[in-house]
C-alpha cells in the first residue's frame, strides 16, 4: 500500500533542519510558561524589589530616629579632640588616662558651675532691683513721653490697661500651658548633654583604643593615612578652639569697656557673659549674648540700652568682616571666604552644631585632601600677577592712547 501525503509529513517534519534561535532571546519554555501561567521567575524578581524597598524604608526611618544621637555622638567625638592634647600631655607624664580625662572634664564643669552661679547670682539680684524700682522706671518713661510728644500719661492708665487687657490674659494663659513643654526640653538639653559628655570621655579617654581598633582593620598603608587625618583633625580643632577663645577675648574686653564707661553694674561679669556667649553658641549666640547687657543697662538709662544695641550690631559686623576671617586664616589655616561659606553650609545641614563643628571639619578636610594634590611650579607670566599682557593684535586701546597723547604732547613742546 502506497503512503499517503499524511503518512509522509512526520518523516518530513523530522528531517527538515531546525532554525537556530536568536542568540540572547530567553527559549519560549521559560519565558512564556506553558498554557499561559505565570512565569518561574517573576515571583522571585518581586519579592526581591520588594524586599529591598522595605530594607531602603526600614534605614531611612531607623537613620531618622538615630538622627540626634548620631549629631550627638558628633558632638562628642570633636569635643574629645579638643581636650586631646591636654589629655596626653597629662598621661605623658605618667598619670592614668582614664584620669587625666576626669581631670579635664572636672575642671571644665567647676569653671562652668562658677560662671553660672555667679551670673544666676547677678541676674537674680538685678531682676530684684528692677521689680522694685520698677514703677520709678515707668514714671521716668512716661514723663519723657509726655515732654517729647506733648501727651498726657499716666501712669494708672497704664497700669489699668494692661491689667485688662486681653493680650495679657491670653499671655498668661499660654504661658501656663507651656509650662510643661518647657520642663520636657529642659530634660531634653540634661540628657543630650549627659549624652555628650558620655561620648567625648570614652572617645578621650579610650582614644589610642579606638585608633588601634580602626587600625586592625585596614592595611598598613590605610592605617598611616588614618594616623594622619585623626592627628589633622586634633591640631585643625585646636587651632579653632583657640581662635573662638582669642575672639570671646577680644569681645568680652570691648564690651566691659563701653559698660564701665557708662557705669552699668557687674560690668566684667557682662564682658565674660557677652565673650563667651557670642563665640560658643553659633547663630543666636550674639543675640543672646548682648540681650543681658541691654536688660541691665535699661535700668540705669533706658538710652544706655539703646547704646547697647548699636555697639553690639556695629561690633559685630566688625567682627565678622575684619576679625572672625583673619584669625580664623592664621589659627585654622583656611581662606576666610572658606570658612564663611562652610559656616553657612554647615548651618544649612547640621543648624547650630553645623555651624560650631564646620570650620574645623572643613579644615581638616583640607589640610588631609593636600598632601594629594600634585601641585607644580607657576610659569612666569605677568597675568599671574594680575597685569594685562600684549596679545597678539598689538597694544590695547588704553596703551595706544596713551602714547598718542604723550606724541602730541611732545610735538607741541617742540614747535613751541
Amino acid at each position: 500500500m502506497a503512503p499517503t501525503a499524511e503518512d509522509a509529513e512526520p518523516s518530513v517534519r523530522q528531517a527538515a533542519p531546525t532554525a537556530p534561535s536568536p542568540p540572547g532571546r530567553p527559549p519560549l519554555s521559560e519565558a512564556v510558561a506553558p498554557g499561559g501561567r505565570m512565569p518561574r521567575w517573576l515571583p522571585r524578581a518581586m519579592v526581591l524589589a520588594l524586599a529591598l524597598i522595605a530594607a531602603f524604608q526600614l534605614g531611612s526611618w531607623a537613620f531618622h530616629q538615630l538622627t540626634a544621637l548620631l549629631i550627638n555622638i558628633l558632638i562628642a567625638f570633636f569635643l574629645a579632640l579638643a581636650i586631646e592634647p591636654a589629655v596626653s600631655r597629662m598621661a605623658a607624664g605618667g598619670m592614668r588616662r582614664g584620669l587625666a580625662t576626669f581631670l579635664v572634664f572636672l575642671g571644665l564643669a567647676v569653671a562652668v558651675a562658677g560662671f553660672v552661679i555667679l551670673l544666676g547670682s547677678m541676674l537674680a539680684g538685678q531682676i530684684i532691683k528692677m521689680i522694685e524700682g520698677f514703677p520709678e522706671y515707668l514714671d521716668s518713661l512716661i514723663n519723657w513721653i509726655n515732654e517729647s510728644f506733648h501727651t498726657n500719661l499716666r501712669r494708672v492708665d497704664i497700669q489699668e490697661g494692661l491689667l485688662h487687657s486681653d493680650w495679657l490674659r491670653k499671655y498668661v494663659q499660654n504661658s501656663a500651658a507651656g509650662v510643661l513643654d518647657v520642663s520636657a526640653q529642659v530634660l531634653g538639653g540634661l540628657f543630650r548633654l549627659l549624652t555628650v559628655t558620655l561620648f567625648s570621655f570614652y572617645f578621650a579617654a579610650d582614644g589610642p583604643r579606638l585608633r588601634r581598633a580602626l587600625c586592625s582593620v585596614l592595611p598598613p598603608a590605610r592605617q598611616a593615612e588614618v594616623l594622619r587625618a585623626w592627628e589633622i583633625a586634633v591640631d585643625k580643632t585646636g587651632g579653632y578652639l583657640y581662635s573662638r577663645g582669642l575672639m570671646a577675648l577680644i569681645s568680652g574686653v570691648a564690651h566691659y569697656i563701653l559698660l564701665e564707661v557708662m557705669g552699668v553694674p557687674y560690668a566684667p561679669v557682662l564682658g565674660v557673659w557677652v565673650g563667651l556667649v557670642s563665640q560658643f553658641i553659633p547663630t543666636i549666640g550674639t543675640y543672646l549674648a548682648g540681650a543681658l547687657p541691654m536688660l541691665i543697662a535699661f535700668t540705669v538709662n533706658p538710652w544706655y540700652a539703646v547704646w547697647v544695641l548699636v555697639f553690639v550690631v556695629i561690633y559685630q559686623q566688625f567682627e565678622n568682616y575684619v576679625l572672625q576671617p583673619k584669625l580664623t586664616a592664621k589659627t585654622v589655616d583656611i581662606h576666610p571666604a572658606v570658612a564663611f561659606g562652610s559656616v553657612v553650609a554647615g548651618t544649612a545641614l547640621l543648624g547650630a552644631v553645623g555651624a560650631l563643628i564646620a570650620i574645623p571639619a572643613v579644615a581638616t578636610l583640607q589640610a588631609f585632601l593636600g598632601a594629594y594634590v600634585k601641585r607644580y611650579a607657576v610659569m612666569d607670566d605677568p597675568r599671574v600677577h594680575g597685569h594685562r599682557g600684549r596679545g597678539p593684535g598689538g597694544p590695547g586701546p588704553t596703551t595706544r592712547m596713551r602714547r598718542l597723547w604723550a606724541g602730541r604732547r611732545t610735538g607741541g613742546e617742540e614747535r613751541a
